[in-house]
């Protein structure tokens, strides 16, 4: 078992590509990882991975089995407990 980077090429543009999100033309930028090709939009962030026939492969959606578990809250904090300021309450009627 190697610990060699993974080989990545330089992004490129390609002309005349639209964007599937935002609709903009000539935002897109391709790249392969590792022989897999992907691609990123520049205007609105989009990216996703392509596969042996060109088309894109969907990213697993979030839901709470495969999501990261929160981090524990720090125990150096303390609650604060704030108490009503006795001058500001209301006069009985």
């Amino acid at each position: 078992m190697s610990d060699a980077p993974s080989k990545v090429t330089a992004k490129r543009f390609i002309a005349g590509a639209v964007c599937p999100a935002c609709s903009q033309m000539d935002t897109i930028k391709m790249w392969d990882e590792d022989g897999v090709p992907h691609r990123e939009c520049v205007a609105c962030g989009y990216a996703d991975t392509l596969n042996a026939q060109g088309q894109s492969v969907p990213k697993e959606l979030s839901t709470r089995v495969n999501k990261t578990a929160p981090k524990p809250a720090n125990p150096k904090v303390q609650p604060v407990q704030f108490f009503p300021n006795p001058k500001l309450k209301k006069p009985k009627e």
